[in-house]
């Protein structure tokens, strides 16, 4: 068969096949897809430019024009956000077959949408004590300006502190979709559902996961490659992972975590004022004020220019 009947016979065919398929998993009409996934990334851009005008806007602006442009930049957020939470919810009802009509579909997005926006002077006030607490444990650190704008830690958890607050009032994808776009620009994964106490810190950022019924205090600060995940997953009897559990653990305030520090299990509890070392692999308790740490290797070094004599540090 020749290149263009397989193009004209075939791929008709094949496309037929593929929306078969398709309706059996993906209900393609109400779903938000990729333009309400990008409509998604815009308004936390909004919220961005609300909560730092002048910092995440297209263009400088001066003192008379940084409440119009918060007040711009919130409306906007507000009406598509709604827009978002509303489809949410139809697909919601239509998956589960809750009876509920459109309209109080769209009563209930617009109820979320204020009580989120409602707690915008909170989530700034928050995220400035992440930036001082960034300024003050990083001796790199020139500015607060440096590191609003150039450090991953305020991006990730910028975007968390809007996500948590929208998981909470039970809209749980869309919160999914600003974590993973977070996780997509910093390299930090931090799921929308995690509890994050005031002045938190993520130095360097890369590799970092904390998980969903993770919760941290006040005063953390944790390194590169850090792992807050599950020990194992509770199976219902048909083997399925039991969802809602506890399976994180809790950090308690004033905690330093380490690089490549892995700590497991949701009855895990760090006490306040520890400090966890590197690289270490974390499945129990540890009271307050805990100094925890792997023994000391001995790596052996060879030098070519002395014998080749071979010797323990």
């Amino acid at each position: 068969m020749k290149f263009n009947e397989w193009l004209n016979n075939e791929v008709p065919n094949i496309a037929n096949s593929l929306d078969e398929i398709n309706r059996q998993y993906v209900d393609i009409e109400n779903s938000i897809g990729l333009h309400g996934k990008n409509t998604i990334y815009q308004i936390l851009h909004n919220f961005q430019v609300a909560l730092f005008p002048g910092m995440y806007g297209s263009r400088p602006i001066n003192d008379m024009r940084i409440n119009a442009e918060a007040s711009n930049s919130l409306r906007t957020a507000a009406m598509d956000l709604g827009d978002i939470i509303e489809k949410v919810l139809i697909y919601n009802r239509d998956a589960e077959g809750t009876p509920i009509c459109e309209k109080k579909c769209r009563e209930k997005a617009d109820e979320v949408v204020m009580t989120l926006i409602n707690k915008m002077p909170t989530i700034r006030r928050v995220i400035q004590t992440d930036i001082e607490a960034a300024y003050n444990g990083d001796p790199a650190a020139i500015s607060t300006e440096e590191i609003l704008l150039s450090y991953p830690s305020i991006t990730a958890v910028c975007i968390h502190r809007i996500a948590h607050e929208l998981y909470n009032l039970d809209i749980k994808i869309i919160p999914r979709i600003m974590s993973e776009y977070a996780h997509q620009l910093t390299g930090i994964d931090i799921h929308p559902g995690a509890s994050i106490g005031e002045s938190f810190f993520i130095d360097h950022g890369t590799g970092v996961v904390i998980g969903e019924t993770c919760t941290i205090g006040n005063n953390v600060k944790i390194y590169q490659g850090v792992t807050l995940g599950a020990l194992s997953f509770p199976l219902d009897e048909n083997g399925n992972p039991i969802k809602g559990v506890k399976r994180h653990p809790d950090i308690e305030d004033n905690v330093i975590i380490y690089a490549g520090a892995t700590i497991l299990g949701g009855q895990t509890k760090i006490g306040h004022d520890t400090v966890l070392g590197s690289n270490i692999w974390l499945t129990h308790s540890v009271p307050p004020y805990s100094r925890v740490y792997n023994a000391q290797p001995s790596p052996k070094i060879s030098n070519s220019q002395i014998k080749n004599i071979e010797y323990e540090i």
